[in-house]
C-alpha cells in the first residue's frame, strides 16, 4: 500500500502533468479575450521609440493604445496576437478603436494606456485619467 506521502507527490506530478498539456495545446490566441468588455482606467502616454510589437511608435501623435502585460501570450512580443488586434474603447458617450502597438508593464488587468491623442479624443490631457472607461479587444 502507498503511503499518504508517495500518494500526495503522484496526485502533485499528475496535477503539473496535466497544467503543462493544457499552456502547450492552448494557442496564443485563445488566451486573448476578444469581445469581453472590461470596465476601468485608462491614462496617456506620449513616448517615442519602439513598441512591443517591435514596431516604431510614437505615442505623442499617433493612435494606439498599450495594454497590460497580462494580455501578452508569447515570449517574443513582436510575434504576439495581440500585435495584430486592436481595442475598442468607450467613454463620455464617445467610441473609438485603436490597433494595440504597446506593452503597459504598470497596468492591472482593466487598466489601458492611450496614446495622447487618442486620450484627447475623450478628454482634455491635463485630466490624466478617466475612470469607468469601457474597452474590449477587437479583432
Amino acid at each position: 500500500m502507498l503511503s499518504l506521502r508517495h500518494r500526495t507527490r503522484e496526485v502533485l506530478a499528475l496535477s503539473m502533468a496535466v497544467a503543462l498539456i493544457g499552456l502547450v495545446e492552448a494557442s496564443p490566441a485563445s488566451a486573448v479575450p476578444f469581445g469581453e468588455v472590461r470596465t476601468g482606467k485608462a491614462t496617456y502616454y506620449n513616448d517615442v521609440g519602439f513598441g512591443a510589437c517591435g514596431t516604431p511608435i510614437n505615442a505623442a501623435n499617433q493612435m494606439l493604445v498599450a495594454v497590460p502585460k497580462r494580455y501578452w501570450t508569447t515570449a517574443n512580443p513582436n510575434n504576439d496576437p495581440l500585435c495584430g488586434a486592436k481595442v475598442q474603447v468607450t467613454w463620455g458617450g464617445k467610441k473609438i478603436t485603436v490597433p494595440v502597438r504597446d506593452k503597459c508593464m504598470g497596468c492591472g488587468p482593466s487598466h489601458i494606456d492611450l496614446s495622447q491623442p487618442a486620450f484627447a479624443k475623450f478628454a482634455n490631457i491635463n485630466q490624466g485619467v478617466l475612470q469607468q472607461v469601457k474597452w474590449k479587444f477587437v479583432r
